[in-house]
């Protein structure tokens, strides 16, 4: 199975009408072997871009609704005491999976959130000191609602630094949301989704966006944008350099995207938004316009060497 991108994308965006640019940064986003936390009200398509990503990559899929009474047990799974075998066996909870949706992750407390970090980060998880490594590829969506929704709980800043990029879907544009209207459910429609990539194609198209040049001169001006981001009010400390590689490879996937076989600052503009605004927001869980805005501000103030 031999897919070009281009014709993958094409079929994402049949199901998710009018965001073609959203569409191609959550693929990037799974290219660039990140995760992806998409914030915005319920009912604009979240939970589809999921499934659709899910589905078109074949991958194994488990949604957990996250709820104020979610045990970190529910997410990773515990060990259980086997009578007949008088020994406590290890049963994997739904993160053993290639494809995790957390979905509405800020309705669960701190404690359950805190679940995701180690596989986040390591693709692990231990559980009763015993290490137990995740699947691979491994793909974390997490939804969110807006921070002023009741029932929510911010989420702290190293949770939030463990997601490579953020989205908002927004409200499609008229002629999109009235073909929406007059053609199939998108529920129907993913039902009937056919994998398109498989699993050693992904990691193929991971290696090569991981290995794809980039030269100094861009790497400069990644450079250039820390620094600007570390002196410009409202930022707090600034960007971490961990945020400066989250920036490359993204840049590096949306340039393997376009079929480009070397990154240009433009693909790290392009991404940028996504990658560092909710890492510059004001405080834990400030998201939105604060940190979007200073996105902006630091872009405007680097010139492109």
């Amino acid at each position: 199975m031999n897919v070009a991108i281009e014709d993958v994308l094409a079929r994402l965006e049949s199901i998710l009408l009018g965001k073609s640019r959203t569409v191609r940064l959550a693929f990037c986003c799974l290219l660039a072997r990140g995760h992806l936390l998409i914030e915005d009200i319920p009912g604009v398509g979240k939970t589809t871009l999921a499934h659709a990503l899910a589905k078109v990559f074949g991958l194994e899929f488990h949604r957990v609704q996250f709820t104020s009474d979610l045990l970190p047990a529910d997410v990773l799974g515990n060990a259980i005491f086997d009578p007949a075998t008088r020994q406590f066996v290890f049963h994997p909870g739904p993160i053993f999976a290639q494809m995790l949706l957390a979905d509405e992750v800020n309705r669960a407390t701190p404690k359950a959130q805190s679940a995701l970090l180690e596989a986040m980060e390591e693709g692990q998880v231990t559980i009763d000191g015993e290490t137990h490594l995740l699947p691979v590829p491994f793909f974390v969506i997490a939804t969110q609602n807006p921070q002023r929704h009741i029932g929510t709980y911010p989420l702290p800043e190293s949770q939030l630094d463990r997601f490579l990029m953020r989205l908002q879907l927004g409200f499609p544009g008229r002629l999109a949301e009235k073909e929406m209207l007059a053609g199939q459910d998108r529920r129907d429609l993913i039902r009937h989704l056919q994998p398109m990539v498989s699993v050693e194609q992904l990691l193929s198209w991971q290696e090569k966006v991981r290995a794809l040049h980039i030269s100094d001169g861009v790497r400069d001006y990644i450079l250039d944008l820390l620094d600007k981001s570390r002196q410009i009010d409202g930022a707090g400390a600034g960007l971490s350099p961990r945020a400066g590689l989250a920036l490359q490879r993204c840049a590096q996937a949306w340039a393997f995207a376009a079929a480009r076989d070397m990154v240009l600052p433009e693909d790290v503009q392009a991404v940028a938004p996504s990658v560092i605004a909710h890492r510059l927001g004001s405080s834990a869980g400030a998201l939105e316009d604060a940190g979007l805005s200073l996105t902006e501000k630091i872009i405007r103030a680097v010139p492109v060497r």
